[in-house]
């Protein structure tokens, strides 16, 4: 079984040294080497990574690598097996090549843990984080060219929780099912939407919607996952987080 994930980054950073993680340079076009595979060598959209984000290296991926399955991690956040306190010990909590094999020997896709929001929903909580155009036109989208995908985005929509940060191992069948799908509507969202004078956070549309994508597509394809910790590499600011989702509940984006 070869397994191939990327470690999708922008800047040099401790990198697991395990053959099964390959460090990506994403929307390396035009930018200064790093020392990590970039992503603007042979079929790529790495020039759109100020708008999608980690998809330029999934884009990457699906046209330029050859594996049994296929995936993505963060630089500074993996799969690992249990959530520990200190980074050290998260490090060695990532999952391994064999631990891989094993487990996608029983699953033909693995998700993050789910999410939870709790107290709104994922079209709600977008909305309040995000301009509302980005889903409202994905979901026009949807109508006109995948309209028996509707029942699976409402579902996902009005859920508490979902599976986020463009992170999953994946078949290479279902990989390549699932590209083709989801670059199909973020291509034609893009040529929908006028983001000109949106900031630079906003302006990362691209990246937002699809992470909301993934459930629709698992949702109508009922096809069988399973969860796995993921733990982030650096300290976070929990009170702050909360603080900012209550905010953006309250007050909006």
């Amino acid at each position: 079984m070869h397994i191939s994930i990327i470690v999708a980054a922008h800047k040099p950073y401790w990198m697991p040294t395990d053959p099964v993680y390959l460090p990506v340079q994403v929307g390396a076009e035009g930018k200064k080497d790093i020392g990590y595979t970039p992503d603007n060598t042979g079929e790529n959209i790495s020039a759109k990574n100020p708008h999608f984000c980690e998809l330029t290296g999934l884009y990457w991926v699906w046209k330029n690598l050859d594996a049994d399955y296929l995936g993505l991690v963060h630089y500074r956040r993996y799969f690992t097996r249990k959530e520990v306190r200190s980074i050290e010990g998260k490090k060695k909590q990532i999952l391994t090549g064999p631990e891989w094999t094993a487990l996608l020997a029983q699953h033909p896709v693995i998700v993050p843990d789910k999410r939870n929001y709790y107290i709104e929903t994922n079209r709600s909580h977008y909305n309040h984080a995000h301009y509302p155009e980005g889903l409202d036109i994905t979901q026009e989208i949807i109508k006109e060219a995948y309209p028996e995908y509707l029942p699976a985005f409402e579902e996902v929509m009005n859920r508490t929780w979902a599976h986020m940060f463009n992170m999953f191992v994946m078949r290479r069948d279902l990989y390549d099912n699932y590209m083709q799908w989801m670059f199909a509507i973020l291509f034609e969202l893009e040529k929908r939407i006028d983001i000109t004078g949106w900031d630079t956070y906003e302006s990362r549309i691209y990246g937002f919607v699809s992470e909301l994508l993934l459930d629709i597509w698992l949702e109508h394809n009922q096809i069988k996952y399973a969860e796995q910790n993921v733990s982030f590499m650096e300290k976070q600011d929990w009170i702050k987080k909360g603080g900012a989702f209550l905010k953006r509940k309250i007050f909006g984006r």
